[in-house]
C-alpha cells in the first residue's frame, strides 16, 4: 500500500509496529519542497539484516541509498520501519536489494537513484549489489558511498 500524498502520513509522529513482510509495509511519500533543485538525499542503513531463504541464517549488510528526488521524498520513518520488515524476509542479497530499489522508484519517480547493498560474508563470501537508473543529473555531486570493501581481518 502506497500514500501517495503528504496528508495522510499514518506512521509518523506516533507508534508504528514493524512490519510482518516487506510486502506488508507502508511506504510514504511527502512532497519535496524544493522540486526545482536537483540534489542528492542518502540514506544509509548499516544494520540492515535479512534471512537466507535456503537455511534460515540471518544476513547483514549495509545499505546506502541515494536519490535525486522530483515530486516527492520518502518519508523517513516509512523507510525505516520497511527496512526493517526484511528482518523476518528470506530472500538472496540480489533480491533484498533491488526490490528496496525498485520499490522506491514506484513511490517516488526519482530523478535518480542508487543502491549499494554491501553485505558480509557468508560462506566465506562477502557479496556487493549496486544498481542505478540510469545516470545522475548534470550538475549533481554524488559523493562516493563511504563503504570500504570488505577485507576482513587483514
Amino acid at each position: 500500500m502506497t500514500n501517495n500524498n503528504d496528508a495522510g502520513l499514518t506512521q509518523f509522529g506516533g507508534d508504528s509496529a514493524l512490519p510482518t513482510s516487506p510486502e506488508a509495509a507502508v511506504l510514504e511519500r511527502v512532497a519535496n519542497p524544493h522540486p526545482d533543485a536537483d540534489y542528492v538525499a542518502r540514506f544509509a542503513a548499516p544494520e540492515f539484516t535479512s534471512l537466507c531463504p535456503v537455511t534460515g541464517q540471518p544476513d547483514f549488510a549495509h545499505l546506502v541509498i541515494d536519490y535525486v528526488p522530483d515530486q516527492w521524498l520518502v518519508e523517513s520513518k516509512s523507510l525505516k520501519l520497511y527496512l526493517g520488515s526484511f528482518r523476518n524476509h528470506g530472500a538472496f542479497h540480489e533480491d533484498c536489494t533491488i526490490a528496496i530499489a525498485k520499490r522506491l522508484v514506484d513511490l517516488l519517480a526519482p530523478r535518480y537513484l542508487r543502491i549499494g547493498g554491501y553485505w558480509y560474508p557468508r560462506g566465506g563470501i562477502p557479496i556487493d549489489v549496486f544498481w542505478q537508473t540510469g545516470t545522475p543529473p548534470d550538475g549533481v555531486w554524488l559523493p562516493d558511498q563511504g563503504v570500504a570493501p570488505y577485507r576482513g581481518r587483514g
